[in-house]
């Protein structure tokens, strides 16, 4: 069956059974392997997307029902000024380990900052409650999240020209 998905800003058409999993459309059909496959459940996270601007785990997902949505997958978060905070937000609070959870955690860290731009410590917990990750005891990984929205409140990725944001003029010194 023919679909016609609007992935990261972009109207792609696949040709895929409409039950077939978002996740298995995403990583073999659209070649955006960013997104990962960990439990095949709904329980881990690892498979994170944004559909219209809600997390949702992608392998529980029929890939009809994304049909006139927006589907956000970490690659076109990356492509954001906000995704660039996120990710050296992470790297500076040592929020990464073994990089598996990553993907889904800054998806999910993205949708919360949309949502709460100024979260508490439990706000942050329950916001990233549904992703796993068994390398940081998930510490490192709030104070990533709180870090990020720290920056982005005080305009990081707002400029190309700010010296804080992590494509800035002093990128190459950090």
């Amino acid at each position: 069956m023919k679909l016609e998905l609007r992935v990261n800003g972009q109207t792609r058409e696949v040709d895929a059974e409409p039950m077939r999993r978002l996740l298995d459309v995403l990583r073999e059909d659209l070649g955006l392997t960013g997104t990962k496959e960990g439990c095949g459940e709904g329980e881990c996270g690892a498979c994170s997307v944004l559909i219209d601007g809600r997390l949702v785990n992608s392998c529980l997902q029929p890939v009809a029902g994304c049909e006139g949505s927006e589907i956000t997958t970490i690659e076109g978060l990356a492509a954001r000024a906000e995704g660039s905070v996120l990710a050296r937000s992470f790297a500076d609070a040592h929020g990464v380990q073994c990089g598996f959870c990553t993907p889904g955690m800054l998806m999910a860290a993205d949708a919360l900052l949309k949502e709460n731009p100024t979260p508490a410590e439990h706000e942050i917990r329950l916001g990233i409650s549904g992703n796993l990750c068994r390398c940081t005891g998930y510490d490192m990984i709030v104070d990533a999240i709180t870090l990020a929205a720290e920056r982005l409140r005080n305009g990081a990725g707002d400029s190309p020209d700010r010296p804080d944001r992590p494509d800035g003029p002093d990128a190459g010194e950090r």
